[in-house]
């Protein structure tokens, strides 16, 4: 059995050199959380051995991979809200886990420099931090002041 595919709109191959195409009703259609809101675009070849655009609900191994991803982020959130609840880190490492952002990415939405944000993780720090500074950060995870410093969001 071969594993790792290199996918093409031509063709499928596989590892081993064995080659297939993916017929229009062989286009996975497992259910997944995602697959009620979105559906993705797949390749597969018709009756004649053209290619068309099929939609899928999604496939069981992307599925996996996609709800242990999401299993890990979770872990990271909480780790994090740990962290600021013990007074090793500011808020902003919570929601930034939340928003799935690292310090470069921060910096690029709210125009402080990477050394600044790093600096506003610390929890004395973050605490003398003014209204206007926090008011940026807010926006950007779209919460209230209030909401950025004590963590209570919906």
């Amino acid at each position: 059995m071969c594993l790792l595919l290199t996918v093409t709109k031509q063709r499928v191959t596989s590892r081993c050199n064995e080659e297939f195409f993916m017929k229009k009703e062989d286009v996975p259609q497992d259910l997944s959380s995602l697959g009620k809101i979105t559906k993705e675009v797949c390749y597969a070849t018709d009756g004649s051995g053209k290619y068309t655009k099929e939609l899928s609900q999604g496939w069981e191994v992307k599925i996996t991979a996609l709800d242990t991803a999401w299993s890990d982020i979770e872990v990271r959130m909480n780790a994090a809200k740990q962290k600021v609840l013990n007074g090793e880190a500011s808020p902003l490492l919570f929601f930034m886990e939340k928003a799935l952002m690292d310090i470069s990415i921060l910096a690029g939405y709210t125009g402080f420099w990477k050394f600044q944000i790093a600096r506003h993780m610390k929890p004395k720090i973050f605490k003398k931090l003014n209204d206007k500074i926090l008011q940026r950060y807010a926006d950007v995870f779209n919460v209230r002041i209030d909401e950025l410093k004590s963590m209570n969001i919906e």
